[in-house]
């Protein structure tokens, strides 16, 4: 049970920073993007980048919830779904952030 109540207290940041990020905001709190230079900034599109990592912010929030509902219904088929969605949205969200310059701008 106390498990179910980390998890719960790790989703809630989690989902806060999915729905700023879904908002088209936030982009300063993403890793990468805040270290580059206004220049390198000003070539790519911001609201896009945040709406896509938001989404991938509330797939990342849902299988946390899988965790919990694991916890409390005692059950690891749930919990091996949920690391499976885990792993999954990471990997696709950067290998699909990260190639074809999806998230520049076009002039």
């Amino acid at each position: 049970m106390n498990g179910a109540i980390i998890n719960l207290i790790i989703l809630i940041p989690f989902l806060i920073f999915a729905i700023f990020l879904s908002k088209g905001k936030g982009a300063s709190l993403l890793a990468g993007y805040n270290t580059m230079s206004n220049g390198e900034k000003a070539k790519y599109d911001e609201a896009a980048l945040c709406k896509f990592m938001g989404k991938i912010m509330f797939g990342i929030s849902f299988s946390i919830f899988l965790f919990v509902l694991s916890e409390w219904l005692e059950n690891q088929f749930l919990f091996a779904i949920g690391l499976v969605l885990l792993l999954t949205l990471i990997i696709f969200g950067l290998v699909y952030s990260n190639t074809r310059d999806r998230f520049k701008k076009k002039f």
